[in-house]
């Protein structure tokens, strides 16, 4: 007992194998029991993988009893000494209907980091974990060589008889990914505003001089945000976020401090402040957005489509902005947003189908208020109802009739661009009778 409970210290407070011959350590142990019996790191370090194979057994146990399809996370990671690792995190739901996550590798994976050695590995961890035949889709970001890996996949599943659809549904992209992309690309066409706050906020927080006085002007203002002076890191636009929303409630003690510092000379102008008011408006839904997609206590696949659409509606009005610069923000996100999401990712956009408050007809809804052809809205919800059909019956043999066409609209003059997303969806839902003449229970659950 003693030596386990050791061994879970280490693992829980990451300490070294090292720790149990701390002189200190073992002090404190000869003083808790005389006749404690010393171990040394190596033997801490075969009690801890003890621990790890007894935890791997139990969890493998886990994923065996699971009758349902499990759905994978992967990523690789570098460290501060860049040495590549590769996780891999299982998601399913238990026989108690609860959402399940699991971590079952943080595994050192030496270069090259090719497409075709790292499905290797996955294909390994995969048959190591026992679960080969329940992969479902697998989430990744948009690196190029996770093309090749999930072709690499595909294949290895097929020859197994353990590919759904044929694959149509395996690859699934990072939502948060490809938002950190689209936002990207809009910051480009703002930096000169953007760059003006940034250098501000480095000024404030140079020196502890320079945040004395800038306290000081906050305090003689009567400003009480409650918010902290916020530095962004470049490379992630939803700390930009954060930065600029706070510099925007602190706008008056940057204004002040220019007048009283004849240092302090990248204050941004009037029109500068107005202007990243502006981008901080744009960018806060999808602030919020992205924090709804990493969220990892709760489902998210049913809030896929809704925010996808709600995205995309936002940058449409945007392109139509008065201020040029905004709009060429706007225009700038759409065509990265047309590059990865042209077609919303089919097997999460049937979560709303399934959604008994939503089901079809609010993906024929969404697609109503944006800009696009009444031709491309028939062409793109039957292909995310086809798609659905399809799963279902392959999987359940349900053979179903096309639920697309069991719904017949009296009337599709519905439109208008607005951010009241869900205005208008009552009104729109009342517009559609639903044909007597389903065949499955799946088309009865979405009528």
């Amino acid at each position: 007992m003693y030596r386990e409970m050791l061994a879970i210290s280490i693992i829980k407070h990451n300490y070294p194998f090292s720790y149990v011959e701390h002189e200190e350590t073992r002090k404190l142990h000869k003083f808790l029991h005389g006749d404690v019996k010393f171990i040394t790191r190596n033997t801490a370090k075969a009690d801890v993988l003890k621990i790890y194979e007894r935890e791997k057994m139990i969890i493998k146990d886990k994923l065996e009893k699971v009758t349902s399809r499990i759905c994978l996370t992967s990523d690789l990671w570098s460290s501060i000494t860049t040495d590549g690792f590769m996780a891999l995190t299982a998601h399913y739901v238990d026989e108690n209907w609860n959402l399940r996550k699991k971590v079952l590798n943080f595994r050192v994976i030496p270069p090259p980091h090719s497409g075709s050695i790292l499905a290797e590995h996955l294909i390994n961890f995969l048959a190591d974990w026992g679960i080969e035949k329940k992969v479902f889709t697998i989430t990744l970001d948009n690196a190029k060589y996770n093309d090749i890996l999930v072709d690499r996949l595909k294949g290895h599943l097929r020859l197994n008889n353990a590919l759904v659809c044929d694959g149509d549904f395996t690859h699934v992209r990072c939502s948060a990914h490809v938002l950190n992309l689209i936002v990207q690309a809009g910051l480009k066409a703002i930096e000169g505003a953007i760059e003006k706050v940034r250098e501000s906020v480095k000024y404030v927080r140079a020196s502890a001089a320079r945040k004395y006085k800038f306290a000081e002007c906050i305090q003689i203002l009567s400003l009480q945000c409650g918010k902290h002076v916020r530095q962004d890191i470049v490379t992630r636009w939803n700390s930009t976020y954060l930065m600029l929303d706070c510099a925007l409630a602190y706008q008056r003690a940057y204004t002040r401090l220019a007048l009283v510092d004849s240092v302090f000379k990248t204050s941004p102008s009037e029109e500068e402040w107005a202007r990243v008011e502006i981008i901080t408006r744009l960018l806060k839904p999808f602030y919020e957005i992205t924090t709804w997609f990493s969220g990892s206590s709760y489902p998210t696949s049913n809030l896929y489509f809704h925010h996808v659409w709600r995205i995309q509606l936002y940058i449409e009005e945007e392109m139509c902005n008065a201020d040029q610069v905004i709009s060429d923000m706007a225009k700038d996100m759409k065509e990265k947003f047309d590059k990865y999401w042209k077609n919303y990712s089919m097997i999460l956009s049937f979560a709303v189908i399934l959604d008994p408050r939503y089901k079809v007809k609010l993906v024929e809804y969404c697609f109503s208020k944006l800009n696009m052809t009444f031709e491309e809205r028939e062409m793109k919800l039957k292909c995310i109802v086809d798609g659905m059909h399809k799963l279902y019956d392959t999987e359940y043999n349900i053979q179903s009739k096309t639920m697309h066409d069991s719904l017949i609209p009296e009337s599709s003059n519905v439109g208008g661009n607005t951010l009241d997303e869900m205005d208008g969806f009552d009104t729109f839902q009342s517009q559609f009778k639903v044909a007597d003449n389903e065949k499955s229970q799946l088309t009865l659950k979405i009528k």
